[in-house]
């Protein structure tokens, strides 16, 4: 069975990640794509081989009726329970980026018109696919130890990567898109409700903005990394960020987060510095417009008695999830910058899974993308999926809960 697909926001994850993982399977075609970038529109309409009356630049106009079987909707936050809405309603299947939305009202309305319409909607929580994250559902499921009592979970978002989406990028203003516990952790606050098994009871969180803000600039600098004197010694220069990594890291011609800053491909060393002369991700981070929080800890009560923690942090040098499951046999561990799951049974002998030996396919967040197309497949063609659109509205529902503990100093908030 083949089906046809639309996309509607063609940047980072529409069509670089999943419009690129799309078209190499013979098991969908993309018939339609829809972008305000013009010059991105063009590109991937001619990587993908749509025909120029199929690209989109006016929303009213692509949904004036439907394009294809399938629609990834990839657009900015705020925008996607409107769209979906929309996609529902004109008999779309969905491929739903994530976070959804962070209004309850919205995700009710959306859960309402999934039953309305019948269409399928798998939201991209790619990591319940990434074999990592899966190995450690399989070691629990098994009892290796035993009942699991407790989670504790680092979310280390790395210093450069706060920089790049949560200070310069389109993550940073909280009246643009969702809190960043949601932007950022949604992956986090559903792994950690797949895992314990059970909805969660209650939240309480606490976490602030303290080190982006113009107070701890260094003595003299510019408002913009080009015109600054710390331009090569501030780990957050945007020249160290997107020109010397991207030059030390061979010149690829498309990689993240450098495509973001331009739409000019193939990527050269004069495009990037035109981007941060020119662009917001050139902009000095003690001098932008953010107002996200750089840290957060937060913690959850399941109402099968499982509790969790989730700290997450923008300073840490390197990236990448850490997760410790204690149970009343043993213990587990995923680091994913260790590159290892480790099984810790009690009185028992340690065993440990290379993360980069369990993916078969080499794609992004440790092969989750490959593998959440493949559930995709499966889904349209009828088959049952756990991350149906109410689990993942579970997650969100952490997450808006947890917005509001910290806006509150840390109160405990009932998530149902």
């Amino acid at each position: 069975m083949k089906f046809t697909v639309a996309i509607i926001g063609c940047g980072n994850r529409g069509a670089e990640t999943y419009g690129k993982l799309l078209f190499r399977e013979e098991n969908f075609s993309i018939a339609a794509l829809c972008d305000s970038d013009g010059e991105r529109l063009r590109h991937y309409g001619e990587l993908f081989s749509v025909p120029q009356e199929e690209l989109y630049s006016d929303e009213a106009e692509f949904f004036a009726e439907r394009r294809a079987d399938l629609l990834v909707i990839a657009t900015m936050d705020a925008d996607h329970v409107r769209q979906g809405i929309k996609a529902l309603s004109l008999g779309y299947d969905l491929l739903l980026e994530k976070p959804i939305s962070d209004r309850r009202e919205e995700l009710e309305a959306l859960l309402a018109a999934q039953k309305e319409y019948g269409g399928k909607v798998l939201v991209c929580h790619v990591l319940r696919y990434a074999p990592a994250f899966v190995k450690a559902a399989e070691l629990l499921k098994s009892g290796a130890i035993g009942k699991l009592v407790a989670i504790q979970a680092l979310e280390q978002v790395a210093y450069w990567h706060q920089a790049h989406s949560y200070v310069r990028g389109n993550w940073r203003s909280r009246k643009e898109t969702a809190p960043m516990i949601l932007a950022k952790c949604c992956h986090d606050l559903d792994l950690l409700q797949y895992y314990a098994n059970s909805r969660a009871e209650s939240v309480s969180s606490v976490g602030d903005l303290v080190w982006f803000t113009p107070q701890n600039a260094p003595e003299g600098a510019a408002k913009r990394c080009t015109d600054c004197k710390y331009i090569e010694s501030c780990p957050y220069s945007a020249k160290r960020i997107y020109v010397d990594r991207w030059l030390s890291s061979g010149k690829l011609p498309a990689v993240w987060p450098q495509v973001q800053i331009t739409s000019d491909y193939p990527l050269t060393e004069e495009k990037l510095l035109r981007a941060i002369q020119e662009g917001p991700y050139g902009r000095c981070v003690y001098f932008c417009d953010n107002d996200v929080v750089d840290h957060q800890l937060t913690e959850i009560s399941f109402e099968n008695g499982v509790k969790a923690t989730l700290t997450m942090t923008a300073f840490t040098a390197g990236i990448g999830r850490i997760m410790r499951f204690f149970g009343t046999l043993g213990e587990i561990v995923l680091d994913e910058e260790a590159d290892v799951v480790s099984l810790k049974p009690f009185g028992g002998e340690r065993r440990d899974f290379r993360i980069s030996a369990l993916a078969e396919i080499d794609s992004g967040h440790g092969g989750g993308d490959q593998a959440l197309v493949d559930t995709l497949y499966d889904v349209l063609c009828g088959k049952e999926s756990e991350t149906t659109l109410e689990r993942s509205v579970e997650s969100h529902l952490m997450a808006i809960c947890a917005e509001e503990s910290r806006l509150k100093g840390g109160a405990l908030i009932r998530v149902h």
